[in-house]
């Protein structure tokens, strides 16, 4: 049986915290963090590699245990057990099952997706907030879209608070970041019809448009919107009626409605 850490000071146990803190540690090294066994399951099923897995045995019990010993049997793992006292330092959250897991994220880009002929895409424009991220993974998962496109994230795409509300559909979902001008671009050269939502007198109700053919929708943030440049070189701007005293969703929630609309439009 291996050694259990039973310290805060031990070095592996530092360097967790630097790579759940800082961005910067996550990009040197390569690697990120996955805390829960349902969503690392997910992440290995979507051939995410782990070079090592931290487990609290008392945390997560005999059955959890050997579904991990499953989970990681043929892989090149390191197994290293930790105390509870240490594990619940490293947790960032609560009620923790006793698995955190160091994980190589997968970096995909435009030029390598592979797209069907009509494609479903959702094109988030600076997304900051992490569970904003999440819950949008969650409806292209859910929606089996072809890919989310970042155009210049101000967060980390792996970061762990997105990668747990998630709930692991980073890894399940081709996931790409690049800039506003390389996406247009590469829309134009696969005739890929662009969809703003915003709130501008020419947009139209999403219900007035067919989204069979090649689709993608663009989202800006909460705060302020998308930027003018990127509004004006989509294909057509449209909007989500609003029958109450506001005028917009949460940027999820509004994803999620054109999102499936689409995918009741193509059976």
């Amino acid at each position: 049986m291996p050694d259990l850490i039973s310290s805060p000071q031990n070095p592996r146990i530092k360097n967790l915290l630097r790579l759940q803190q800082k961005s910067s540690e996550r990009r040197e090294q390569g690697l990120t963090i996955i805390e829960g066994l349902r969503e690392l399951t997910i992440a290995r099923a979507a051939g995410v590699a782990v070079p090592t897995l931290f487990v609290c045995p008392e945390l997560a019990g005999p059955a959890r245990l050997a579904e991990l010993r499953a989970l990681a049997a043929g892989a090149a793992t390191e197994w290293i057990e930790v105390s509870k006292p240490v594990f619940e330092k490293v947790a960032y959250r609560e009620g923790s099952d006793g698995v955190l897991a160091l994980a190589q994220p997968p970096r995909h880009t435009l030029a390598a997706l592979k797209l069907p002929a009509a494609p479903l895409l959702l094109v988030l424009e600076a997304v900051e907030k992490p569970g904003n991220l999440g819950a949008i993974l969650r409806t292209a998962d859910a929606a089996r879209a072809d890919a989310v496109i970042i155009c210049d994230p101000r967060t980390d795409l792996y970061n762990p608070n997105a990668i747990r509300s998630s709930i692991g559909c980073i890894f399940t979902v081709p996931t790409v970041a690049t800039t506003r001008q390389e996406l247009l671009s590469w829309c134009e050269q696969h005739g890929i019809r662009t969809y703003a939502a915003a709130l501008t007198d020419h947009a139209r109700p999403y219900t007035q448009y067919d989204f069979r053919g090649p689709t993608a929708f663009v989202m800006g943030t909460e705060a302020d919107g998308l930027t003018p440049e990127l509004m004006q070189a989509c294909t057509e701007t449209i909007i989500i009626p609003m029958g109450g005293y506001i005028d917009s969703l949460n940027v999820s929630t509004a994803t999620a409605i054109l999102t499936f609309e689409a995918v009741r439009q193509r059976g």
